[in-house]
């Protein structure tokens, strides 16, 4: 049964205390209210012994009219209202009486003169033990009303007292000591402890805020345990996810800094065997033509499975199972190219885990993905050997192949001649030969130090002082230069185009302009690259192109590459200028942007 609240006590506690306090107080109003005039009742019996002795002097000596005033006084006191109060009271009621029936008596015998004076006095002696008796009769009336308004002083506190001490009692056992018990019980869980219990059994709103304190408990005992088994768990996965963060990390690194080789691959597989805790993985290559993997990678045995197998059936199927093992295939195919799988081979018993096979598909991709970049770089490197190939063939074919056919015609000449016996013609032909043979010597080594020539790493300004370098110390010209392109990102061929411009062009006023100073300028703005090629020699003749000089169609084969602009002109101060422009790539795509 569910008790009254701790509120509802608490005001029944009070009212209590509040009551008695009240009913005191209206006890002690009531006895203060009845002995008011007890003293006053006191005053008038006294007063009616000395109008005794007055009435019985003036009846033996003084005149009838005092006799007659002290009569009507004297009876006025016995008629007084402050005896009423006392009429509950049996005791003096009866002594009231009986000194009021003596009085009667006396009052006859003094009146009537039948009495002796001995006899008067002794009753008047009687009649004054009589009032005596009713005064202390009155006296101990009044005495017992103030012991009772004592008494009620002194047991209303002893109640206030015991009431009080049971409240507090009761507030303590009942309120301090749950609530001491509740706030023991909080720093408990405030310090971590979720296994302190309350034993508090009220059944009011502590008894019930002990009991959702343990509830409580309990929960966030649960709660907490649970919690630390999930973070445990949350731990060991994103464990688990920064592992394998790692090993794609590193995977990926490996990749977008070189072309891994075969050896890089098996590193990876065997990585790849701690972090997914699979022991029995696998990497198989092959072609997409062929039928039997040319190479196997990390196998978990020395015999080869996949050896045993054709390739199509990795590839169409994902998961194989039989009664002692199962596997799985993952392939490695990109851009719809296939290059090989990579098998998980596990007991029937076990399980591929979700996490497992994520990170064994995107290892799958990045090693199809490091096939085929491996695949293209030979290609790129097959289609840069091709077109250097062709350009070599195309300067041998514009430069020595020309001068050998001159030389061939010449020398069908000479034969002529010497059938002849003309001599003058041999001599001719043997000058040309001579020339010709020393022109295509030269154009030789011009090829050589052109197909020689490279930018490196350092970049374009570097290449260009190294070939100004070269050029004074082999012509004793002083050469100049103004590079003005530092902020400026050009392609790698830009650059190559460019360099092999400015050579051809230094080259050509080293050895046609007799001067002495060569001015190489570089310059930007919004319209593209500018080229100037200044010498101060004699200039070009009118009819620049003649034979074996290739030089200036080999700059505008060149030009052309980059979709650009270049002149050939002699200057008005003197000497030759080639001016040559165009627009880099990164400022067309700005362009078309």
């Amino acid at each position: 049964m569910r008790q009254f609240s701790i509120v509802t006590r608490i005001n029944i506690a009070l009212a209590c205390i509040v009551t008695l306090a009240i009913g005191t107080m209206l006890a002690s109003y009531w006895l203060s209210d009845k002995t008011d005039n007890d003293a006053y009742a006191v005053n008038v019996a006294g007063s009616l012994r000395m109008q005794s002795y007055r009435l019985a002097w003036l009846a033996q000596h003084g005149d009838k009219e005092k006799l007659t005033t002290a009569k009507a006084q004297f009876e006025q006191s016995w008629q007084h209202p402050v005896f009423k109060r006392f009429m509950h009271n049996d005791v003096v009621v009866s002594q009231f009486d009986t000194a009021k029936k003596h009085w009667n008596s006396l009052q006859r015998q003094i009146t009537e003169g039948s009495a002796s004076p001995e006899q008067i006095e002794l009753a008047l002696n009687q009649q004054i033990l009589q009032l005596e008796q009713l005064v202390a009769y009155i006296q101990h009336d009044a005495e017992q009303k103030v012991r009772s308004f004592r008494t009620l002083q002194l047991a209303a506190l002893l109640t206030t007292v015991i009431l009080s001490a049971i409240v507090i009692y009761w507030l303590k056992v009942m309120v301090q000591q749950p609530l001491e018990a509740l706030t023991q019980g909080a720093k408990r869980v405030a310090m971590g402890d979720f296994t302190h219990r309350l034993s508090v059994e009220n059944q009011d709103e502590l008894g019930t805020l002990a009991h959702s304190f343990n509830k409580m408990n309990d929960s966030i005992s649960y709660m907490y345990g649970n919690l630390e088994q999930r973070v445990e768990q949350q731990t060991e996965a994103l464990q688990h996810k920064n592992t394998t963060l790692r090993f794609l990390y590193n995977t990926a690194r490996r990749i977008s800094e070189h072309v891994p080789e075969y050896t890089d691959f098996h590193e990876i597989v065997s990585e790849l065997k701690t972090v997914v805790k699979l022991d029995d993985i696998e990497l198989c290559l092959f072609t997409e033509e062929g039928s039997k993997p040319y190479m196997q990678l990390v196998p978990s045995s020395d015999n080869d499975p996949c050896v045993e197998q054709n390739c199509a059936e990795c590839l169409t199927t994902e998961i194989r199972s039989d009664c002692t093992s199962q596997q799985f295939n993952f392939l490695l195919q990109h851009d719809r190219k296939k290059y090989g799988v990579l098998v998980v081979r596990l007991r029937p018993d076990e399980k591929i885990i979700a996490w497992q096979s994520e990170l064994l598909s995107s290892v799958a991709d990045q090693l199809a993905l490091a096939l085929s970049l491996k695949s293209e770089e030979y290609q790129m490197r097959r289609l840069a050997l091709m077109q250097e190939r062709t350009v070599i063939a195309r300067e041998l074919h514009d430069s020595l192949a020309q001068a050998l056919s001159y030389l061939k015609i010449q020398v069908t000449r000479l034969n002529k001649a010497i059938q002849k016996d003309d001599k003058g013609t041999i001599d001719d032909v043997s000058a040309e030969l001579k020339q010709g043979l020393d022109a295509a010597y030269r154009q030789l080594r011009e090829l050589l130090t052109t197909f020689r020539l490279k930018v490196d790493g350092t970049g374009l300004l570097s290449a260009l002082q190294t070939t100004v370098k070269q050029l004074s110390e082999q012509s004793g010209m002083q050469i100049l230069l103004n590079y003005q392109l530092t902020d400026i990102p050009l392609a790698p061929h830009e650059e190559i185009h460019l360099l092999q411009i400015i050579r051809e062009a230094s080259q050509n006023a080293v050895h046609h302009s007799q001067g002495s100073e060569i001015m190489i300028s570089l310059q930007q703005d919004e319209q593209g690259v500018h080229l100037a090629v200044e010498d101060n020699g004699v200039g070009i003749p009118q009819a620049a192109e003649k034979l074996n000089h290739y030089g200036l169609a080999i700059m505008q084969e060149r030009s052309k590459h980059l979709d650009g602009n270049i002149q050939i002109i002699a200057r008005a101060e003197g000497g030759t200028g080639v001016y040559f422009r165009f627009m880099p790539d990164y400022l067309r795509q700005k362009h078309s942007a």
